[in-house]
């Protein structure tokens, strides 16, 4: 199960990102956003700019980023929308962190074909590099969040670590990704093993005289 967010106190929310404006970079691309609906349907913008104003906190903040309540009110005002039908998208989609995080949000998924291909072993890798579910460390550099499926069932068991996927993992793998963070380093991003993708493990297993080139088929079929 995701957990529940650790929503900040109010009064201090609202003392920090009350006055909330777009960069003037942001600001021009949300412009561009809602250019693209057609008049009086600005509110179609909601999800790009809840992303965007996320990516602005984390830039602030050095974070992940995340939407403090007059951040999304903000959003509101601009598409002319309610408060409320921008909680509600918010809220639904796990994309959007309802409170702070740290640099690095590490998104495990503990759905079932992860935990039969060992989720649990990248859940140890986490617990032993200090890391809490439901917490940030206390130097602020990672968060551990628990998290349904995130679409990698193929390259099971797997994290989502900010923006970038990390697939086929162990124990092992899982804290080498961790150390290379903490390190400042940028580990290998997607499959851990040698395969491409979510192609077969090895290599194909099917048409492998496609590797090297647009091989006809047809008379062998015939």
């Amino acid at each position: 199960m995701a957990d529940a967010p650790q929503i900040p106190n109010e009064a201090e929310v609202r003392a920090r990102w009350g006055g909330f404006q777009w960069t003037p970079e942001n600001a021009a691309q949300t412009q561009k956003v809602i250019a693209r609906y057609p008049e009086g349907r600005q509110a179609s913008a909601v999800m790009a700019l809840l992303d965007l104003a996320q990516r602005q906190v984390g830039e602030e903040t050095r974070t992940q980023g995340w939407l403090p309540v007059p951040v999304m009110e903000a959003i509101a005002d601009q598409l002319e929308m309610p408060y409320m039908r921008v909680y509600e998208v918010a809220t639904f989609y796990t994309m959007y962190n309802l409170a702070p995080v740290g640099r690095y949000h590490v998104q495990v998924c503990g759905t079932t074909p992860c935990m039969l291909r060992g989720s649990d072993d990248v859940f140890a890798a986490c617990k032993n590099k200090g890391l809490v579910k439901g917490h940030t460390t206390p130097d602020g550099l990672f968060t551990l969040t628990e998290v349904e499926c995130l679409g990698a069932c193929t390259n099971a068991p797997m994290v989502q670590i900010n923006d970038d996927n990390f697939e086929d993992l162990t124990y092992d793998s899982m804290s080498a990704i961790l150390d290379d963070l903490a390190a400042g380093r940028q580990p290998k991003i997607g499959p851990q093993i040698e395969r491409q993708t979510s192609c077969p493990e090895g290599g194909p297993t099917s048409l492998k005289e496609m590797v090297s080139e647009n091989h006809d088929y047809r008379g062998e079929w015939a």
